[in-house]
């Protein structure tokens, strides 16, 4: 009898909401990364407090929010930590951008409540589909 060894193989698809999930994230890389080079948009970022182009505190601590979201949506799209490790990940993904929603939602800033509260709550729902997701898989 022959068998066919591909057929026994693990996938290496992560479905359709991880990948969302990972665009979101690297939405997400790409603002902050554009925070820790100058872009004048302090007012959408940390509270607010810094309208235009942020102080270098705050720059280089968008500098480091990017690594970790370029690592999440690294994480997210593959199978990069194995199951139970991607499993855990959307799932502290998911809580932190549900507090998030209320962080946001608590913000001085007109435009953090405006754009980061809906947005967040997509990202927030997008890692808990994606979550739900990878339990099945």
């Amino acid at each position: 009898m022959v068998t066919d060894t591909l057929s026994t193989a693990p996938t290496t698809r992560t479905g359709t909401w991880g990948t969302a999930f990972a665009v979101f994230a690297c939405g997400v890389g790409l603002f902050q990364v554009a925070l820790a080079v100058g872009a004048p948009w302090g007012a959408a970022a940390w509270g607010g407090a810094n309208a235009g182009v942020l102080p270098t505190g705050f720059r280089v601590a968008s500098g480091v929010s990017a690594l970790l979201w370029a690592g999440v949506a690294a994480a997210a799209a593959s199978r990069l930590l194995g199951p139970v490790g991607r499993r855990r990940l959307l799932l502290g993904s998911a809580a932190y951008l549900t507090l998030g929603i209320a962080m946001n939602a608590a913000s001085p800033s007109g435009i953090e409540r405006a754009v980061w509260v809906p947005g967040t709550a997509l990202g927030a729902g997008l890692a808990w589909m994606a979550w739900r997701e990878a339990r099945t898989r």
